[in-house]
């Protein structure tokens, strides 16, 4: 009898630790406090945003890929389940190759581009010499301006007959270049627009994380006898690592779905030859007098998951170097 009396404080110390403020033996649950109704009423908006904005439209469109969706049963939401086959139609398409190329190459040259770009121009504007800001200023115009704006001034600026890239080309005696109009060169223009406009993001990101690296450590290297290439080397590119894997992920995700550029500039032409997922997707959705909703939404979730392996790499990237 004396041994239960004693453990019973043990208990009531314990319960509450667990969360249950009832006095011992009841056996009923903790009320929530007006902490914990705060922290639910803080949470409540962001899920609601996440389950409306990106949990249904998800879930609306595997739900499109896997039934076979016409204009009439879209409305009236009676298609019918065909399992998988919108995803084999899409790939024994004559499409789907060049396309999935084309996406490859699109996002492979622009990462590239705009990372080594951006990362020179962070570098650069480091050194805050007296028009640092201005020009920094100055370089986030392409940032901030609407898609539709940038890609138009591209589609002007590389026009055939009329572009002022053209006709400088000419003042050097180069021949007349169809930008827009040519297979050989339709997905290099659109690339080198996408370039110009993601640079900034890569300075901005780039920029910001050069200023958390501690100056002493380029005053030690530069008394040690470190050159501008040794110091970059040995501790601006090793100590960015981890500003650059987020830079390059969120570019990478940016560059999948890019869509805008491409078809204000060429519409995926001429002949498909600037055509990616992204353009295909909403060809095959809305692009035809008889849409194909069904395939249309299964290349749009191919991109999905091609976002999410890249990020679960990031993510298993970063667990290990947290290990380490």
């Amino acid at each position: 009898m004396t041994q239960m009396t004693q453990q019973l404080p043990d208990r009531r110390r314990l319960a509450t630790q667990a969360g249950t403020t009832a006095p011992a033996g009841t056996g009923k649950p903790r009320r929530p406090t007006s902490t914990q109704w705060a922290a639910w009423g803080f949470l409540a908006p962001v899920t609601a945003y996440l389950v409306l904005f990106y949990a249904y439209p998800l879930y609306r469109n595997i739900d499109l890929s896997l039934r076979n969706y016409t204009v009439r049963s879209f409305v009236q939401g009676d298609a019918p389940f065909t399992g998988l086959q919108n995803y084999r139609t899409v790939l024994d398409d004559p499409t789907f190759a060049p396309a999935l190329l084309h996406t490859v190459v699109f996002t492979a040259v622009c990462l590239a581009f705009q990372y080594a770009i951006g990362l020179a121009l962070a570098v650069f504007f480091h050194q805050n010499f007296r028009l640092s800001a201005t020009l920094r200023a100055l370089f986030l115009v392409p940032w901030l301006l609407p898609l539709i704006v940038s890609a138009s001034t591209w589609s002007w600026m590389l026009n055939s007959d009329s572009g002022i890239v053209n006709a400088a080309l000419h003042a050097i005696g180069i021949g007349q270049v169809n930008w827009l109009t040519s297979p050989s060169w339709s997905l290099t223009s659109v690339i080198i627009a996408n370039i110009w406009i993601g640079v900034p993001f890569n300075l901005v990101v780039l920029y910001s994380g050069l200023q958390s690296i501690p100056a002493g450590l380029y005053e030690a290297a530069a008394l040690d006898g470190a050159g501008p290439w040794r110091r970059f080397w040995s501790i601006t590119f090793p100590l960015l690592r981890p500003v650059s894997a987020i830079t390059l992920l969120l570019g990478l995700v940016y560059t999948l779905k890019v869509f805008d550029i491409i078809w204000i500039m060429t519409k995926g032409g001429p002949a498909e030859s600037s055509t990616t997922f992204a353009t295909w997707s909403y060809q095959l959705g809305f692009g035809n007098l008889l849409p194909a909703f069904g395939p249309g939404a299964a290349v749009g979730n191919l991109l999905v998951v091609a976002a999410l392996l890249f990020g679960l790499v990031y993510v298993r990237a970063q667990r290990k170097q947290a290990l380490s």
